[in-house]
């Protein structure tokens, strides 16, 4: 499990691909590499991967096609930045709201505003998933527990503070980048039980 609070920012170092198969060299601060395992879970732009071997200061993990397909990870090059959180321990403070690492789907980046000291990204996302979006509710937006602004037709937005882009790769984010998207489980099941019971949510 995750927190969605994003512990730093990483930067691909290389990719190995192979048929059905990419592994991922990824290097990280040196500081958060301590009692790192082969075998632990780290989520990548929200991603749970695991750690298949340490060299120096980067990690490497495999993705599968599946993960390839249902991700960004695939867009992915040399030298960009990711946002990455070891998992959480029993005990961890949750800054965010629990998550799983499991994407379900990647919305498209179709507007950005930034005012001094502000910054408000939109996003397209399909009508599917949307159901599932509600102003003030969470969201996570490349692994980082985000809380929705407005939400019209098949779009929503986030507002983000300093602090938010300071720790994050959302500074970088521009007009027709794609984001991998986990919708909070607890209000999926809500709504798909209100579905069940004949009170769906009304089309936009």
């Amino acid at each position: 499990m995750f927190t969605g609070i994003v512990q730093g920012i990483a930067t691909i170092d290389h990719i190995d691909s192979r048929p059905g198969l990419s592994t991922f060299s990824i290097r990280f601060p040196r500081e958060h590499l301590q009692n790192v395992a082969i075998g632990a879970s780290v989520a990548i732009n929200g991603t749970c991967l695991t750690v298949t071997s340490q060299q120096d200061d980067c990690l490497c993990f495999d993705a599968m096609r599946e993960t390839l397909r249902l991700t960004t990870l695939g867009d992915l090059r040399s030298g960009d930045r990711v946002n990455f959180e070891r998992a959480a321990r029993i005990g961890d403070e949750i800054g965010g709201h629990l998550l799983s690492g499991h994407i379900h789907t990647t919305a498209r980046c179709v507007a950005v505003e930034r005012p001094e000291n502000n910054c408000t990204l939109q996003f397209e996302l399909a009508e599917e998933w949307l159901r599932y979006i509600f102003p003030k509710g969470f969201i996570a937006i490349n692994g980082a527990s985000l809380t929705v602004g407005e939400v019209t037709d098949k779009r929503f937005n986030v507002h983000l503070i300093p602090e938010t882009l300071r720790a994050t790769t959302f500074s970088d984010t521009r007009v027709g980048d794609r984001v991998n998207i986990e919708i909070d489980s607890q209000t999926q099941t809500i709504v798909d039980t209100l579905a069940r019971l004949g009170y769906d949510r009304p089309a936009r």
